[in-house]
């Protein structure tokens, strides 16, 4: 059993599914090694599947299941998205999920694992004299599979805001969440920049308007942001969410986040909280860079959904480029009634 791992892992997004190492210099040759035989040449039995699928459910179970906010954000994904594959959870629903068989899980294999559908992202101490000839020899023999080019469906027109309320005996403190569709970097870059600065404005932080005026100033609620991804593939999620204090209703929360929101459509942004917004996002960046695994995992994550590395690169300064006015233009194609789904999780009153 060779101990080639610091530490490894997996993770699954609605757009790509990620494997990542931390491996000691002198082992990646073999790191490499078994990743491309892992593959090409991957052993899908019964006996491989059945336990694992027990485990996806029971992940399931645990994250989701068990959770009523995470199934509160299932069935609000499913009514933000009416026909892109984004209304479904990644993880899947617990009825397909029992029925996956191994004949399932190695077409999907031989479907989608081929170099010519893979990102390589190697972070650390090497250069590309180094890496290039490794990934050559054990990545390069893998034949190319042609994989099909991917069909992406359009959403029709949002024609009417929707509501998702759920009550539940395991819920003790109330929670409000608002969704709205948004493009993404891969749809349109520049919304998408003043998207990111409107997020950080509104919810990013306890400087930010939101918590500021309904949790510092207004005592209306213990909890309040916004937030917003670029990342995906096709379209993104922009989103508000509040909580009220203990025990408190969701009434006055909606009334008061609902307020700011429409003094925002109404008067935009300032210059200072703009340029305090761009400063804030840049120094995140930044920071960023600082972890061995960040920036790996940012560059995998931009080149699988369609960007570049001149757009990472050139990220702080689109960023610092945003004008009040294009953040004002954004978040009115965005925050609109129609395009919105609003989700409420209460207590199950007691009979």
């Amino acid at each position: 059993d060779v101990k080639t791992y610091g530490a490894a892992g997996d993770g699954t997004t609605e757009d790509y599914t990620a494997y990542f190492a931390t491996v000691a210099i002198e082992h990646l040759p073999l790191a490499m090694r078994l990743e491309a035989d892992r593959m090409a040449h991957l052993a899908i039995t019964d006996a491989v599947v059945e336990p694992e699928r027990e485990v996806i459910i029971e992940e399931r179970r645990q994250r989701t299941d068990n959770d009523p906010g995470a199934r509160l954000g299932e069935r609000l994904q499913a009514a933000l998205f009416l026909n892109h594959p984004y209304r479904l959870p990644t993880i899947g629903w617990a009825h397909e999920m029992r029925g996956l068989t191994a004949a399932d899980e190695a077409a999907f294999y031989r479907r989608w694992y081929a170099p010519d559908n893979a990102v390589l992202v190697v972070a650390g101490d090497i250069d590309l004299a180094t890496l290039r000839p490794l990934a050559e020899k054990y990545f390069g023999a893998i034949p190319a599979r042609f994989v099909a080019a991917r069909h992406r469906l359009l959403e029709p027109p949002a024609l009417t805001p929707r509501r998702v309320t759920l009550e539940s005996e395991h819920v003790q403190q109330a929670a409000w969440v608002r969704l709205y569709q948004a493009p993404s970097h891969h749809g349109d870059a520049r919304s998408a920049y003043a998207l990111q600065v409107l997020a950080q404005i509104l919810g990013g932080g306890p400087t930010s308007r939101l918590y500021r005026r309904l949790v510092v100033e207004d005592k209306v609620a213990s909890a309040a942001g916004a937030a917003y991804d670029p990342d995906a593939l096709d379209r993104a999620v922009f989103s508000f969410y509040v909580s009220p204090p203990s025990g408190g209703r969701v009434e006055p929360v909606e009334q008061a986040i609902g307020a700011e929101i429409d003094r925002l459509l109404r008067d935009g942004v300032g210059e200072a909280e703009l340029a305090a917004a761009k400063s804030l996002l840049q120094a995140a960046a930044i920071k960023a860079r600082d972890s061995l695994t960040g920036p790996a995992r940012t560059i995998g994550a931009a080149l699988a959904t369609g960007g570049t590395l001149d757009d990472l690169e050139a990220w702080p300064e689109h960023i610092g480029a945003v004008t009040a006015a294009e953040v004002a233009a954004a978040a009115r194609a965005v925050i609109l009634p129609e395009n919105s789904v609003t989700g409420v999780l209460l207590p199950k009153p007691t009979s």
